[in-house]
């Protein structure tokens, strides 16, 4: 376990405000038993993480869900964050945007939005999140460069969506997106569920990106386009958060500290509470923030691999769903004994056959509690 003089403090604070979501994507990062997750923190509770963590350096807020337009206090936690000094981000669907609420949250010192969509179409979009809200988002769009916030669209790539990648990005150029992030899916929550019918084929990755780097070449610093990789495409793993308990800070609605949003997922792992200990407590001393921090929890070959300071052994999550030991490497790089799990699951996209998807829905999650 480090020392708390080893630590840097937290610099990025994520608050899930709530999992509950008018949408229903089959990729969604919330666990899929999120019905059985406790009562949410109340504004006071919220308001006492924030001002901790400030107090101990973090620097920039995500207010996040499910959908955080669905907490009425969400302009009161706003304010809050701005009068302590943080930079602020709010991360939506766009469902409960109004030109009037988007004025009192630029009132209260709101940063920056960044707005999700599933597909440039009406149609992919709408079967995608199970709900009809591609006209609402364009709407919100409109709103969110009304309001002057620099705004970043988001879409998550997969099977589906990447032939459609030229298209996604005028859209985006249409709205005046200043970023826009292509974010290929990462199996965790409800997208692992799903994974088979979300993974892509090499060809079809192979073949957005080229289209992508085309239009980098064509707009020039018009938008700036980020394109994340899918984790199974690589030979080695992303730093993930950039180290478990090194950056990233984040609570879900029950009030559980995470040191990723994914982090609860793992079994074994004892998560503090900020009901129950300090945010100082938690980030230095609690057994999971410091579980996999350093390098003494690594098992070969991550223990002596010259890459083991740039990649930290990558994702915990990752390594625990294919592997079933969360201090396994990474399976995604190919010095893993386990990396022959990950090029099956690559070349079995090749031969995919259509089935069954399941969408993010109080039922289901219920179902998987």
């Amino acid at each position: 376990m480090a020392g708390s003089t080893d630590i840097a403090p937290p610099l990025w604070l994520l608050l899930e405000l709530t999992y509950s979501c008018p949408l229903h994507c089959v990729f969604c990062f919330n666990p899929t038993n999120y019905t059985g997750v406790g009562k949410e923190l109340t504004t006071a509770q919220w308001v006492d993480v924030m001002r901790q963590a400030r107090a101990l350096g973090a620097a920039q807020i995500g207010f996040s869900g499910g959908e955080p337009m669905n907490r009425d206090d969400l302009e009161e936690l706003v304010r809050e964050a701005h009068a302590l000094g943080f930079y602020t981000n709010l991360l939506t669907s766009g469902v409960g945007m109004t030109a009037e609420r988007a004025g009192r949250l630029k009132a209260a010192g709101l940063d920056h939005v960044q707005l999700s969509f599933q597909d440039s179409t009406r149609q992919l979009n709408d079967f995608l999140s199970h709900t009809k809200t591609f006209e609402l988002k364009r709407k919100v769009a409109r709103i969110i460069k009304d309001h002057d916030w620099p705004m970043v669209m988001n879409c998550v790539l997969h099977r589906h969506n990447l032939p459609h990648v030229d298209k996604i990005i005028d859209m985006a150029l249409e709205m005046g997106a200043e970023y826009l992030e292509l974010a290929n899916t990462q199996y965790y929550g409800w997208a692992w569920v799903n994974r088979d019918q979300l993974m892509p084929t090499r060809e079809q990755l192979q073949e957005a990106e080229t289209v992508v780097q085309r239009y980098r070449e064509k707009i020039g610093n018009r938008c700036r386009i980020l394109f994340v990789v899918p984790d199974y495409f690589e030979n080695r793993p992303k730093p993930c958060m950039n180290g478990w308990g090194s950056v990233f800070l984040s609570v879900a609605p029950d009030g559980v500290a995470m040191p990723c949003h994914n982090a609860r997922e793992l079994p074994g792992l004892n998560l503090p509470r900020v009901t129950e200990q300090s945010i100082s407590d938690i980030w230095y001393q609690s057994s999971a923030f410091n579980a996999f921090r350093g390098e003494s929890w690594m098992q070969e070959p991550c223990r002596s691999c010259d890459e083991r300071h740039k990649d930290f052994g990558g994702c915990r999550c990752q390594a625990w769903l294919l592997t079933g030991d969360a201090a396994a490497t990474d399976p995604v790089c190919d010095k893993s004994p386990h990396h022959g799990k990950v090029l099956d699951i690559v070349e079995k996209a090749r031969h995919r056959k259509d089935a069954h998807i399941v969408f993010r829905t109080d039922a289901e999650s219920r179902a998987r509690s």
